[in-house]
């Protein structure tokens, strides 16, 4: 890989190089390559893995911080990949050696979409003097926006035990007669979130797979209320962005970047994770006043159009291959606690 991407900075000459997360398949080799071509080079954050070896900071399906406060190894005494020693084990100790080594070291400026993650790789010594917030976008001149109040709850993503779609079906199961719940998207748990639709609220959740940009866009804009009931700390969620854009309001978890995204009572409502009763009350309150919902969901898509938009980002994007330029003129430095 290091060989490669050389041989493609020789050719290409770029200005500067931007990479997106470097996983096992991608060894962060490559950022030798970009350091001996002495090209500035960003990286964009997605998940935790610099603080977190899981990725996740969960433990066994639990919120979980314990590398963020006391180092990678953490992973490995725990087990809270899989519960498997092993598999932990590997995983702590290669971001333990990839810090002692400075193997990120040649990464001029670390870009986090959300400002939680940020303040997470702060904590946890990962270069705490080289991240900027730089928030993830959409381009609602592409989205139609809804166009008149009324519907019931959709929720998209990838069915998976942290996203809590379980939590959505029983959330279901208290929502008044006629109330349906759409959901869009495919993953590991949907055979069990089925059945246990089937057996809490039958009738009522509608699973429609993975759709395309379209058809999803449209099934977000048949929604009096998108919800997100999330079990794990969010970075900053394309879902919420894209009802947004759609003119719908959210109801999220109060984890990781949701409250930066929602505002109760302006463009949706912060709820407590793993709280069916607390979800159920909020998407109620939605479903059964239409207007004021519709109302929120305009002022979400104001907050994209105003916010997160495709121009916004591009600014922030060139100041902060400026700013990687003038650091790396400037030299490397390396994060004091980079090495922890």
């Amino acid at each position: 890989f290091r060989s490669g991407l050389a041989r493609v900075i020789a050719d290409f000459r770029p200005d500067v190089v931007h990479l997106h997360n470097i996983y096992h398949q991608l060894s962060p080799s490559v950022l030798a390559a970009v350091r001996d071509a002495g090209v500035p080079c960003v990286l964009t954050l997605h998940d935790y893995k610099l603080a977190c070896p899981s990725y996740q900071l969960l433990d066994r399906g639990r919120p979980c911080d314990a590398c963020v406060s006391s180092g990678p190894l953490m992973a490995a005494r725990r087990r809270c990949k899989g519960g498997s020693l092993a598999a932990s084990t590997l995983l702590a100790v290669e971001s333990w050696l990839h810090r002692r080594l400075g193997a990120y070291d040649p990464v001029g400026l670390f870009l986090s979409p959300s400002r939680f993650l940020a303040d997470v790789m702060r904590r946890a010594g990962v270069y705490p003097d080289r991240i900027r917030v730089v928030s993830n976008f959409v381009d609602p001149s592409q989205v139609p926006v809804k166009a008149a109040p009324g519907g019931g709850v959709v929720a998209a993503g990838r069915l998976s035990p942290e996203k809590g779609f379980d939590t959505l079906i029983e959330a279901a199961a208290r929502l008044p007669a006629g109330v349906s719940v759409d959901v869009a998207g495919d993953g590991p748990v949907r055979p069990a979130l089925q059945e246990l639709a089937r057996r809490r609220a039958p009738g009522r959740v509608r699973f429609h797979g993975r759709l395309d940009k379209d058809r999803l866009h449209a099934l977000l804009r048949s929604a009096a209320v998108v919800a997100v009931p999330s079990r794990w700390q969010e970075n900053q969620p394309m879902a919420v962005l894209e009802a947004f854009a759609c003119g719908v309001p959210v109801v999220g978890t109060d984890l990781g970047g949701l409250p930066e995204l929602i505002e109760t009572g302006v463009d949706g409502q912060i709820v407590p994770a793993d709280d069916p009763a607390a979800l159920a009350e909020a998407l109620r309150a939605f479903v059964a006043d239409p207007d004021r919902a519709y109302a929120m969901g305009r002022a979400g898509r104001a907050k994209v159009e105003r916010d997160f938009g495709p121009a916004t980002h591009l600014d922030r994007l060139r100041a902060a291959y400026r700013a990687a330029a003038v650091g790396q003129a400037a030299g490397p430095v390396r994060a004091g606690e980079a090495d922890r």
